[in-house]
Protein backbone atom coordinates (compact mmCIF):
# COMPACT_ATOMS: atom_id res chain seq x y z
CA UNK A 1 0.00 0.00 0.00
CA UNK A 2 1.46 3.36 -1.08
CA UNK A 3 2.10 5.86 1.70
CA UNK A 4 3.55 8.72 -0.35
CA UNK A 5 0.31 10.71 -0.04
CA UNK A 6 -1.73 11.67 3.01
CA UNK A 7 -4.63 9.53 1.79
CA UNK A 8 -2.35 6.55 1.26
CA UNK A 9 -0.73 6.97 4.68
CA UNK A 10 -4.15 7.17 6.32
CA UNK A 11 -5.37 4.05 4.54
CA UNK A 12 -2.21 2.20 5.55
CA UNK A 13 -2.55 3.29 9.18
CA UNK A 14 -6.21 2.27 9.35
CA UNK A 15 -5.38 -1.12 7.86
CA UNK A 16 -3.27 -1.88 10.93
CA UNK A 17 -6.31 -1.82 13.23
CA UNK A 18 -6.60 -5.10 15.11
CA UNK A 19 -3.01 -6.15 14.38
CA UNK A 20 -1.25 -7.78 17.31
CA UNK A 21 2.49 -7.39 17.81
CA UNK A 22 4.55 -9.54 20.18
CA UNK A 23 4.99 -6.63 22.58
CA UNK A 24 2.18 -4.11 22.94
CA UNK A 25 -0.71 -3.08 25.20
CA UNK A 26 -4.10 -4.68 24.55
CA UNK A 27 -6.98 -2.18 24.62
CA UNK A 28 -9.46 -2.92 26.04
CA UNK A 29 -7.68 -5.23 28.45
CA UNK A 30 -10.77 -7.46 28.53
CA UNK A 31 -9.80 -8.63 25.02
CA UNK A 32 -6.76 -10.44 26.47
CA UNK A 33 -7.18 -14.08 25.30
CA UNK A 34 -6.90 -15.84 28.67
CA UNK A 35 -7.54 -13.55 31.65
CA UNK A 36 -6.31 -14.88 35.01
CA UNK A 37 -9.38 -13.45 36.74
CA UNK A 38 -13.14 -13.34 36.48
CA UNK A 39 -14.32 -12.18 33.05
CA UNK A 40 -14.54 -8.42 32.76
CA UNK A 41 -12.24 -7.69 35.70
CA UNK A 42 -9.02 -7.27 33.69
CA UNK A 43 -7.89 -3.61 33.63
CA UNK A 44 -4.35 -3.84 32.22
CA UNK A 45 -2.92 -6.26 29.68
CA UNK A 46 0.42 -5.59 28.04
CA UNK A 47 3.59 -7.29 26.91
CA UNK A 48 6.64 -5.07 27.46
CA UNK A 49 9.57 -5.68 25.14
CA UNK A 50 13.08 -5.99 26.50
CA UNK A 51 14.59 -2.53 26.74
CA UNK A 52 11.21 -0.83 27.08
CA UNK A 53 8.94 0.53 29.80
CA UNK A 54 5.32 0.94 30.82
CA UNK A 55 3.20 2.72 33.43
CA UNK A 56 -0.34 2.77 34.79
CA UNK A 57 -2.41 4.21 37.63
CA UNK A 58 -4.10 1.37 39.55
CA UNK A 59 -6.91 1.54 42.08
CA UNK A 60 -6.54 0.25 45.62
CA UNK A 61 -7.15 -3.49 45.73
CA UNK A 62 -6.03 -4.13 42.15
CA UNK A 63 -3.82 -7.18 41.71
CA UNK A 64 -0.87 -6.90 39.34
CA UNK A 65 0.82 -10.00 37.91
CA UNK A 66 4.23 -9.77 36.26
CA UNK A 67 5.44 -12.79 34.27
CA UNK A 68 8.93 -13.48 32.92
CA UNK A 69 7.90 -15.09 29.65
CA UNK A 70 11.30 -16.33 28.42
CA UNK A 71 13.54 -16.17 31.47
CA UNK A 72 15.47 -12.99 30.69
CA UNK A 73 13.04 -10.28 31.78
CA UNK A 74 13.89 -8.00 34.68
CA UNK A 75 11.10 -5.74 35.92
CA UNK A 76 12.44 -2.65 37.69
CA UNK A 77 9.49 -1.32 39.68
CA UNK A 78 8.62 2.02 41.28
CA UNK A 79 5.42 2.86 43.14
CA UNK A 80 3.99 6.28 44.06
CA UNK A 81 0.69 7.00 45.83
CA UNK A 82 -1.42 8.25 42.96
CA UNK A 83 -2.54 11.61 44.38
CA UNK A 84 0.38 12.05 46.79
CA UNK A 85 3.53 11.30 44.77
CA UNK A 86 5.82 12.38 47.58
CA UNK A 87 4.76 9.16 49.31
CA UNK A 88 6.58 6.53 47.33
CA UNK A 89 8.35 3.20 47.49
CA UNK A 90 11.21 3.15 49.97
CA UNK A 91 13.42 0.11 49.39
CA UNK A 92 15.49 0.75 52.52
CA UNK A 93 12.42 0.72 54.77
CA UNK A 94 10.98 -2.25 52.86
CA UNK A 95 14.11 -4.21 53.82
CA UNK A 96 14.88 -2.97 57.32
CA UNK A 97 11.33 -2.80 58.74
CA UNK A 98 10.72 -6.44 57.77
CA UNK A 99 14.19 -7.64 58.83
CA UNK A 100 14.67 -9.23 55.44
CA UNK A 101 16.51 -8.20 52.27
CA UNK A 102 14.81 -10.80 50.09
CA UNK A 103 11.45 -10.21 48.43
CA UNK A 104 8.92 -12.99 48.10
CA UNK A 105 5.40 -14.10 48.89
CA UNK A 106 4.04 -12.42 52.01
CA UNK A 107 6.43 -9.45 51.89
CA UNK A 108 5.20 -5.87 51.88
CA UNK A 109 6.41 -2.95 49.76
CA UNK A 110 6.55 0.05 52.10
CA UNK A 111 6.71 3.81 51.83
CA UNK A 112 8.82 6.06 54.05
CA UNK A 113 5.61 6.90 55.93
CA UNK A 114 5.46 3.41 57.43
CA UNK A 115 2.50 2.48 55.24
CA UNK A 116 1.93 -0.40 52.83
CA UNK A 117 1.92 0.46 49.14
CA UNK A 118 1.61 -3.12 47.89
CA UNK A 119 1.83 -6.67 49.16
CA UNK A 120 3.36 -9.69 47.43
CA UNK A 121 0.48 -12.15 47.08
CA UNK A 122 2.17 -14.96 45.14
CA UNK A 123 5.67 -15.61 43.83
CA UNK A 124 6.88 -18.52 41.71
CA UNK A 125 10.27 -16.99 40.87
CA UNK A 126 12.06 -16.20 44.11
CA UNK A 127 14.76 -14.34 42.14
CA UNK A 128 14.39 -10.67 43.01
CA UNK A 129 16.48 -7.78 44.31
CA UNK A 130 15.86 -4.93 46.75
CA UNK A 131 19.47 -3.77 47.02
CA UNK A 132 20.94 -2.66 43.70
CA UNK A 133 18.37 -0.46 41.99
CA UNK A 134 18.36 -0.17 38.21
CA UNK A 135 20.93 0.63 35.53
CA UNK A 136 22.11 4.16 34.75
CA UNK A 137 23.07 6.11 31.65
CA UNK A 138 26.74 6.28 32.62
CA UNK A 139 27.01 2.60 33.48
CA UNK A 140 25.23 1.38 30.34
CA UNK A 141 27.34 3.66 28.16
CA UNK A 142 30.44 2.11 29.70
CA UNK A 143 29.18 -1.45 29.28
CA UNK A 144 27.25 -1.38 26.01
CA UNK A 145 28.31 1.83 24.28
CA UNK A 146 25.06 3.73 24.92
CA UNK A 147 22.43 4.00 27.62
CA UNK A 148 20.05 6.57 26.17
CA UNK A 149 16.34 5.72 25.92
CA UNK A 150 16.33 5.50 22.11
CA UNK A 151 19.44 3.31 21.92
CA UNK A 152 19.69 -0.47 21.62
CA UNK A 153 20.76 -0.64 25.28
CA UNK A 154 18.62 1.85 27.26
CA UNK A 155 19.28 2.25 30.97
CA UNK A 156 16.50 1.54 33.43
CA UNK A 157 16.66 4.95 35.09
CA UNK A 158 16.37 6.70 31.71
CA UNK A 159 13.24 4.71 30.89
CA UNK A 160 11.76 5.29 34.34
CA UNK A 161 12.28 9.03 33.79
CA UNK A 162 10.10 8.83 30.68
CA UNK A 163 7.42 6.86 32.53
CA UNK A 164 7.56 9.38 35.37
CA UNK A 165 7.20 12.40 33.06
CA UNK A 166 4.03 10.89 31.59
CA UNK A 167 2.56 10.91 35.10
CA UNK A 168 3.58 14.44 36.10
CA UNK A 169 6.67 13.28 37.99
CA UNK A 170 10.24 14.54 37.68
CA UNK A 171 13.62 12.78 37.88
CA UNK A 172 13.97 13.89 41.50
CA UNK A 173 10.81 11.86 42.26
CA UNK A 174 12.57 8.59 41.36
CA UNK A 175 13.99 6.68 44.35
CA UNK A 176 15.89 3.38 44.05
CA UNK A 177 13.73 0.72 42.44
CA UNK A 178 13.01 -2.94 43.17
CA UNK A 179 13.90 -5.62 40.60
CA UNK A 180 11.89 -8.76 39.91
CA UNK A 181 13.08 -11.94 38.12
CA UNK A 182 16.85 -11.43 38.33
CA UNK A 183 18.12 -12.31 41.80
CA UNK A 184 20.91 -11.05 44.01
CA UNK A 185 22.14 -12.64 47.25
CA UNK A 186 24.52 -11.32 49.89
CA UNK A 187 27.58 -13.41 50.76
CA UNK A 188 28.92 -13.75 54.30
CA UNK A 189 31.55 -11.10 53.56
CA UNK A 190 28.89 -8.67 52.32
CA UNK A 191 29.62 -9.10 48.62
CA UNK A 192 26.66 -9.20 46.24
CA UNK A 193 26.24 -12.37 44.18
CA UNK A 194 24.10 -12.25 41.01
CA UNK A 195 21.90 -15.37 40.98
CA UNK A 196 20.03 -14.66 37.76
CA UNK A 197 16.67 -15.99 36.66
CA UNK A 198 14.56 -18.89 37.86
CA UNK A 199 13.65 -19.61 34.24
CA UNK A 200 10.80 -18.82 31.86
CA UNK A 201 7.18 -18.65 32.93
CA UNK A 202 7.68 -17.57 36.52
CA UNK A 203 5.52 -14.78 37.94
CA UNK A 204 4.94 -12.51 40.90
CA UNK A 205 1.57 -11.02 41.88
CA UNK A 206 1.29 -7.77 43.82
CA UNK A 207 -1.79 -6.29 45.46
CA UNK A 208 -2.18 -2.50 45.54
CA UNK A 209 -2.99 -1.41 49.11
CA UNK A 210 -3.42 2.24 48.05
CA UNK A 211 -4.18 3.95 44.73
CA UNK A 212 -0.83 3.71 42.97
CA UNK A 213 1.10 5.07 40.03
CA UNK A 214 3.12 2.10 38.77
CA UNK A 215 6.31 2.61 36.75
CA UNK A 216 8.13 -0.38 35.21
CA UNK A 217 11.30 -0.62 33.12
CA UNK A 218 12.19 -4.00 31.62
CA UNK A 219 15.99 -3.91 31.25
CA UNK A 220 18.96 -6.08 32.29
CA UNK A 221 19.90 -6.08 35.94
CA UNK A 222 22.96 -3.87 36.62
CA UNK A 223 24.89 -6.88 37.98
CA UNK A 224 24.08 -9.14 35.02
CA UNK A 225 27.56 -10.32 33.94
CA UNK A 226 26.68 -11.05 30.31
CA UNK A 227 28.47 -8.83 27.83
CA UNK A 228 25.43 -8.57 25.55
CA UNK A 229 22.41 -6.48 26.47
CA UNK A 230 19.99 -9.31 27.27
CA UNK A 231 16.34 -8.58 28.04
CA UNK A 232 13.27 -10.58 26.99
CA UNK A 233 9.52 -9.75 27.07
CA UNK A 234 7.64 -9.12 30.30
CA UNK A 235 3.90 -9.83 30.58
CA UNK A 236 1.89 -7.37 32.69
CA UNK A 237 -1.68 -8.16 33.72
CA UNK A 238 -3.86 -6.43 36.33
CA UNK A 239 -7.40 -7.05 37.49
CA UNK A 240 -9.91 -5.68 39.97
CA UNK A 241 -9.79 -7.33 43.39
CA UNK A 242 -9.92 -6.25 47.05
CA UNK A 243 -7.23 -4.83 49.36
CA UNK A 244 -5.88 -6.76 52.33
CA UNK A 245 -8.20 -6.40 55.36
CA UNK A 246 -8.18 -7.37 59.02
CA UNK A 247 -8.50 -11.11 59.35
CA UNK A 248 -6.39 -11.83 56.27
CA UNK A 249 -3.36 -13.96 57.31
CA UNK A 250 -1.08 -11.45 55.60
CA UNK A 251 -2.34 -8.65 57.89
CA UNK A 252 -1.08 -10.44 61.02
CA UNK A 253 1.87 -12.32 59.54
CA UNK A 254 4.39 -10.21 61.49
CA UNK A 255 4.16 -7.45 64.12
CA UNK A 256 5.93 -5.05 61.74
CA UNK A 257 3.55 -5.84 58.91
CA UNK A 258 0.50 -5.46 61.16
CA UNK A 259 1.71 -2.02 62.23
CA UNK A 260 2.22 -0.98 58.60
CA UNK A 261 -1.31 -2.13 57.70
CA UNK A 262 -2.72 -0.25 60.71
CA UNK A 263 -0.87 2.90 59.65
CA UNK A 264 -2.32 2.51 56.16
CA UNK A 265 -5.85 1.87 57.39
CA UNK A 266 -5.78 4.89 59.71
CA UNK A 267 -4.54 7.15 56.93
CA UNK A 268 -7.20 5.95 54.48
CA UNK A 269 -9.98 6.19 57.06
CA UNK A 270 -9.05 9.77 57.93
CA UNK A 271 -9.38 10.67 54.25
CA UNK A 272 -12.67 8.82 53.88
CA UNK A 273 -11.15 6.28 51.53
CA UNK A 274 -11.73 3.16 53.59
Amino acid sequence: MATATTHGARAHARAQEGTRAEAMPVVPAADWPAPPCEAGHLVWAETVAGGNYTHKVLARGTELRLTDLRGDACAHLLLHVADRPWERLNTADTVKVQWNAYLGEGRLLLSDQGRVLASVVTDTSGRHDALCGTSTLVRNTERYGDGSPQSASPAGRELLKLAALKNGLEPRDLPPSLSFFQGVSVDEDGALDFTGSAGPGTSVTLRAEQDLTVLIANVPHPLDPRTDYTSSPLEVLAWRAAPTRRGDPLWDATPEGRRAFLNTAEHLAARGLA
